[in-house]
């Protein structure tokens, strides 16, 4: 078939790519024109496409990468992977609209429309089909198929086609198209019952694990006041072999995926229900205020050593929103960088995922993870663990480290 995937960043290219490897011929769009000249040129900016792959679906036709609306013309099967951003607490669904406008212009009977951004339940029936219809002129479920197919993207375990797919139509034969399609990519699909359903257990799935997150941090904070190491009582709950999920504390949430979700279901329940979602709410709350616990942690350790943070020499090891990752999306890292150079600290960062000229938005200089930075450095902060960090070229070389993910020990080392 005939397939186009709109957007091309960490959902969509690896999505386009897959569907080329398995037989489909691909238009990958994209409007971010410095994107489709990287992909043009065989040059991957995705962690789960390698340029190997990518070079691969390229030179044998099966994939093309377009920042030209024209080029959608003639799909049987559209996906939609634009972002979704929260902007001012309320969700901002432009990229979608402006998506969907563009595909109904290229519209034809019997093709279909799947929309994988995630964003509250409605969205596809109220939002995506009408907008489709309108630019069309032609019927949802008479003419034209569509359906909602939440994105999951893999993990070490999970490869991306080996996690289960859930997928849902705005009727039965919606349903048994996108099904169809998505077979031919993923081991295993799971088909509910409508659109509403696989939209709301997308943000149960987020909002689940951003809810333990909150829970955990909070427990971090209280642990330290009452002096109990809250990494060895995790340990002891773990044993349980039912009825407790192991989740572990950290400077913060970060990424596009988690700290926004769960506002998504917020923001619905108050526009329809005028009831607010008091746990998402809650949980936001505390993991916005984990960099500033982070941050109280470092200034009191530097007080007990008698040394002020204006003026100190700081070193942040791990910039990244999570553990390998390359993306700095509402890092955690960040806010504390930003709250540490307020206070007047020398801060400096070290990122090995992010190459020269990528971060920019940090605002502290990147430098390498050697024994003379650490040795140089007043406090050392271990954000992220990244594999390619040395720890124990870490713990011998530091001064002081502040170990926010417990990988580190020793008289030098305190524990979040």
């Amino acid at each position: 078939m005939q397939i186009v995937v709109a957007g091309q960043g960490y959902v969509g290219l690896p999505l386009a790519v897959r569907a080329a490897e398995v037989g489909h011929r691909v238009v990958g769009y994209d409007v971010n024109t410095d994107r489709v000249q990287q992909l043009a040129a065989g040059q991957s900016y995705v962690r789960d496409v390698d340029h190997a792959r990518l070079r691969a679906v390229l030179d044998s036709g099966a994939y093309s990468a377009t920042s030209d609306s024209d080029a959608l013309a003639g799909f049987d099967i559209a996906v939609i992977t634009v972002q979704t951003p929260l902007r001012d607490d309320a969700p901002d669904l432009t990229y979608i609209k402006s998506c969907a406008r563009s595909l109904g212009a290229h519209l034809r009977p019997d093709t279909t429309v799947v929309l994988e951004s995630t964003t509250y339940p409605g969205t596809t029936e109220e939002l995506l089909v009408p907008i489709l219809e309108e630019v069309s002129g032609l019927k949802a479920g008479v003419d034209f198929l569509a359906g909602f197919s939440p994105e999951r993207i893999g993990n070490k375990r999970w490869s991306f086609g080996g996690t289960p797919k859930l997928v849902s139509g705005i009727d039965a034969k919606s349903l048994d198209v996108i099904k169809g399609f998505y077979d031919g990519i993923f081991q295993t699909t799971v088909a509910v019952s409508g659109t509403k359903v696989a939209e709301l257990a997308k943000l149960l799935e987020n909002t689940f694990r951003f809810v333990n997150i909150s829970m955990i941090n909070e427990m971090a904070m209280l642990a330290a006041s009452l002096g109990v190491d809250v990494w060895e009582a995790i340990d002891a709950a773990a044993t349980k072999p039912f009825g407790f999920t192991r989740f572990t504390p950290g400077p913060g949430v970060g990424g596009h995926c988690l700290p926004v979700d769960p506002m998504f279901l917020s923001w619905k329940a108050q526009q329809e229900l005028g009831v607010p979602f008091r746990f998402a709410e809650l949980a936001a709350d505390v993991n916005r205020h984990m960099p500033d616990y982070v941050v109280r942690r470092l200034v009191e350790a530097l007080n007990k050593r008698g040394m002020p943070v204006s003026g100190s020499r700081i070193l942040l090891l791990g910039m990244t929103y999570k553990y390998n990752a390359t993306d700095l999306r509402n890092s955690p890292s960040a806010r504390i960088a930003e709250l540490l150079s307020d206070l007047g600290a020398d801060v400096r960062g070290t990122e090995p995922n992010i190459k020269d000229g990528e971060a920019a938005e940090l605002r502290v200089p990147l430098v390498a993870a050697t024994p003379d930075e650490m040795q140089a450095a007043d406090a050392v902060v271990l954000l992220m663990d990244h594999p390619r960090f040395d720890l124990k070229m870490i713990e011998k070389c530091a001064t002081y480290v502040l170990d926010c993910r417990n990988r580190l020990s020793g008289p030098n080392v305190d524990t979040l």
